[in-house]
Formats: C-alpha cells, sequence, structure tokens
C-alpha cells in the first residue's frame, strides 16, 4: 500500500528509487519463510539487492528511458517474486487464518503492481507513441497504475485505454488473471477460513 499511495501522491523521480527498495524488503521478507538452506538464501538475497541497487541507479541516471524501462522490469521481476513466494507459503499452511487472507490480498494488490511496471516499460522502450489513446499528456507513473488497477479489477472506466495491440494484449491478460486470482484463490481461503472457524467452535463445544 506504502508504495501505491507514494507514486498516486507524488511525482518525484525519487520515488520509483523509493519504490524499488521497498520492493526488495518485501521479497526479502517473503522469502524468509521458506525452507531454503541458509547459503541458498543469502544467494538470493545479494542478488537480489544487487540487482537493486542497479535498478536504483538506472531510475536516477536515466528515468525516461532504456535505463528506466529496464528499472520497470526489475521492479515488476520481484513483485513476481513476492507473489510466488506469498502464495506458495499460504497454501502449504495447513489452516487458513486472518493472515493467509491478508496475505492473499496482499498478493493481489502486488499483481496490479506488476502489471504497472510492465506498462511503464512498454512505454519508455518506445516513447515515441503514446501508450494511451488520449496522448502522452496524462502518461505518468500514477496513470499507469491507475490503469492497472481498473483493469485488474474489470472496473474499467475507460477514461484510459491503450493506443497499441501490445498494450491492449497486457490489458486483457491482466483481467484475465484478476478473475482468476478473485475467483479461484480468494474464494477458496475464505471457503477454508469460515470451515476452519466453524471446526474450531465445534471442538470448543465438545
Amino acid at each position: 500500500v506504502v508504495p501505491y499511495l507514494l507514486s498516486a501522491f507524488t511525482v518525484a523521480y525519487l520515488v520509483s528509487a523509493v519504490q524499488v527498495l521497498l520492493f526488495l524488503a518485501v521479497v526479502l521478507i517473503a522469502l524468509r519463510g521458506r525452507r531454503l538452506h541458509r547459503k541458498t538464501v543469502r544467494l538470493i538475497a545479494i542478488g537480489l539487492l544487487l540487482g537493486s541497487v542497479a535498478s536504483v541507479i538506472l531510475q536516477l541516471v536515466d528515468n525516461t528511458g532504456d535505463g528506466g524501462a529496464l528499472a520497470s522490469l526489475w521492479t515488476a521481476m520481484i513483485l513476481t517474486l513476492a507473489v510466488f513466494f506469498i502464495v506458495r507459503q499460504v497454501l502449504a499452511q495447513p489452516q487458513i487464518t486472518e493472515q493467509s487472507i491478508y496475505g492473499v490480498l496482499s498478493a493481489y494488490m502486488m499483481i496490479g503492481l506488476i502489471f504497472a511496471a510492465v506498462y511503464v516499460a512498454m512505454w519508455k522502450f518506445s516513447p515515441h507513441p503514446p501508450f494511451f489513446a488520449h496522448g502522452a499528456k496524462d502518461e505518468t507513473t500514477k496513470t499507469f497504475q491507475y490503469f492497472s488497477f481498473t483493469t485488474l479489477t474489470t472496473l474499467g472506466y475507460g477514461d484510459f485505454t491503450a493506443a497499441g495491440d501490445d498494450g491492449r494484449a497486457v490489458a486483457v491478460l491482466e483481467a484475465m488473471v484478476g478473475q482468476m486470482f478473485l475467483a479461484t484463490l480468494v474464494a477458496r481461503l475464505v471457503a477454508g477460513f469460515r470451515w476452519s472457524e466453524r471446526a474450531a467452535t465445534r471442538h470448543s463445544s465438545h
């Protein structure tokens, strides 16, 4: 939530660099819950740290060019890792708890940020044609995140639409992912949480 609000209410280039560091922290926290060898975890953490430092440098040096596009792709990658670790850990738990539901909802929000980073990368790799049909004047990080979440939730206000076929294809993919995520994983966890509560109530009554 914090990285999203930072970009939604600010316009400074430094915010993108701060976001990368916050996303790195999320991945490292999610990585701690994995049952991996300590040396493996250390190597992954060092690789993620070095990649994030390079991403921050690219954001500061070439934010609007290919460097910024590569940094956005790095953001999408580390968020994808975080979603993978969180969902795997939630599904591996024997009981459904409130923390499990919060974890899945966090992963759902990260998916919206992943696609927003992909849209930004697509735009920066080809900055001459506008990404949105309305023109380039509204193309900022906050606009891409707004477009991503309205697409992920299939809300579809229609005030922003992708102009190119590549952007439309990714938007359709995001809408499908959002619906499948809610219809399968979140619904399954909520149903399992209610079942766990009823089972605990029956056990305490006995």
